[in-house]
């Protein structure tokens, strides 16, 4: 670990955020330069800029920039392979070119200057992750903070080791870089990933502020999804509550059976229930496609894992 003169890369997966980058380049520039000039990272610390197959010119205020400071570096996707895969990718291409790197979103809401905390924590505690962590979520709405507790929390009660309010805003070192190459699976969620590293942790708590510009590109739709492949990429649980919800209505068949069977031999008359007929096939049959989706989201992780396709493609670099 070189802990005294590290050099920095700050990736920053970039999707449509060509009004957002030029302030975001110019404040972890000028962020680079205090942390260079205090002897926090070496002058050959950068930035590395990930289009992620953008759809506005995004990649050309990549070049404009890097050919204004070529401390700005940049590669393009050449298809857009989502957050994970664009993080992925700008961090193990710096993996031969940094002794630390830190992950940041172009919008800037991670607070930027959270990043001297992580550097002091890998140079004084050697911690080689250091997890950027929100101190409060206050600025969010009700149903911002419900659902963002809710998505941590179902988690966690699946067995993930998540980081509660972390995003994908930390430092890692280059050991913990090259141990997470090692990682081979197809569905990204490095939420998970990067915990199991085993490395030294370490936390930095910072206040989340307002994009800086642009429109955010995780609605609603995209953390659900994020949550059920972070899910079923890391935990079996949810093919045991099937089991043993099964196993529950088992019983509950056989109590019903020995109450019809009851009822059939010591009463005159049984009244037929069509109601509850009903509402049971009814109730039943939405449970088996529960269960069908739960077992066919496992299947098509297992299809797409064992056709191990590249997990992204580089198009373009500035390097």
């Amino acid at each position: 670990m070189n802990t005294e003169n590290p050099r920095l890369a700050i990736v920053i997966p970039c999707y449509n955020e060509e009004q957002a980058l030029p302030i975001t380049a110019n404040v972890l520039l000028e962020l680079l330069d205090r942390m260079s000039a205090d002897g926090l990272v070496s002058d050959d610390s950068y930035l590395l800029c990930v289009n992620d197959g953008s759809r506005d010119a995004t990649w050309n205020t990549i070049e404009k920039l890097h050919a204004t400071d070529p401390r700005l570096k940049g590669i393009s996707l050449a298809h857009n392979r989502g957050h994970q895969n664009a993080l992925l990718a700008g961090l193990m291409t710096s993996i031969d070119r940094c002794d630390i790197a830190v992950s940041i979103d172009a919008d800037l809401q991670d607070d930027p200057e959270a990043i001297i905390g992580m550097v002091k924590k890998y140079r004084d505690e050697k911690a080689e992750i250091v997890f950027g962590v929100r101190s409060s979520r206050e600025s969010d709405t009700w149903f911002k903070r419900a659902t963002a507790h809710g998505f941590y929390s179902f988690q966690n009660s699946m067995g993930l080791e998540t980081i509660y309010d972390h995003a994908d805003y930390r430092l890692m070192s280059n050991r913990a870089l090259k141990l997470l190459s090692e990682y081979g699976e197809q569905n990204l969620f490095l939420r998970g990933i990067i915990p199991l590293i085993g490395l030294k942790t370490a936390i930095v708590t910072y206040a989340r502020n307002p994009r800086v510009a642009g429109e955010s590109k995780y609605p609603l739709s995209k953390m659900l999804s994020f949550s059920i492949d972070g899910i079923t990429s890391f935990s079996a649980r949810p093919m045991r509550w099937i089991f043993m919800t099964g196993l529950s209505f088992l019983v509950i068949d056989i109590i019903v059976a020995l109450y019809v069977l009851g009822s059939y031999c010591f009463t005159s008359t049984v009244v037929p229930g069509w109601t509850s007929l009903m509402l049971s096939v009814w109730f039943l049959g939405s449970l088996i496609l529960i269960a069908i989706g739960i077992v066919g989201e496992y299947i098509g992780k297992i299809f797409i894992e064992v056709k191990n396709r590249p997990r992204y493609a580089i198009e373009k670099s500035l390097l």
